[in-house]
């Protein structure tokens, strides 16, 4: 039993780096044929992984849906807050450290009436993704956090794909529905 429990898990670790791979894999298939890369790929330090980030922010006309390990990057939180000002719905799911970090900007987006949920799903809710429009997922190692982009080796992937955008979609609401919402303090 417990040889089937850690294979489900490691499906479940996998699975969205297979259908990454999938949908990379035939947009080179596209690329051969002359096309544009639905995909935008940045690394860090120093890569301006951020500057994709606040990009894909500004283009936004319909829902963001952000989950967060660790966000204190006050940029990326006030580029979501225009968003919202500007009438984009945007949520935002944290893991349980941010009630205690002392840079969070949890304060910034709850003060702009920004929905703002809390994972206790697991140990850590490591997730670091936007859903934007219900097409664009951004997504890879980069927390949204200053040091992710100044100080860490990173990676950043922002993709154009509605499928893959509706299952992190999928994901997100999921987390949502078994969080709590975040109390200020």
């Amino acid at each position: 039993m417990m040889g089937k429990r850690i294979t489900l898990r490691r499906f479940w670790l996998i699975s969205p780096v297979l259908l990454a791979l999938v949908v990379l894999g035939s947009a080179a298939h596209r690329l051969e044929a002359g096309e544009a890369p639905p995909w935008k790929l940045c690394f860090s330090p120093d890569g301006r992984c951020s500057t994709l980030i606040l990009e894909a922010i500004s283009s936004a006309r319909e829902p963001i849906r952000v989950q967060a390990y660790s966000f204190t990057a006050r940029p990326i939180a006030e580029a979501l807050v225009e968003a919202h000002r500007r009438g984009v719905d945007v949520a935002v799911i944290v893991d349980k450290s941010q009630n205690s970090e002392r840079y969070s900007v949890m304060s910034l987006l709850s003060e702009a009436n920004i929905p703002l949920y809390v994972d206790y799903c697991c140990a850590i809710a490591h997730n670091k993704v936007m859903v934007i429009d219900g097409k664009k997922v951004v997504t890879g190692s980069c927390n949204f956090t200053q040091s992710a982009e100044s100080l860490n080796a990173e990676n950043l992937l922002v993709i154009d794909d509605a499928k893959m955008a509706k299952a992190y979609l999928d994901n997100w609401r999921g987390h949502r529905d078994g969080a709590r919402v975040f109390a200020v303090k």
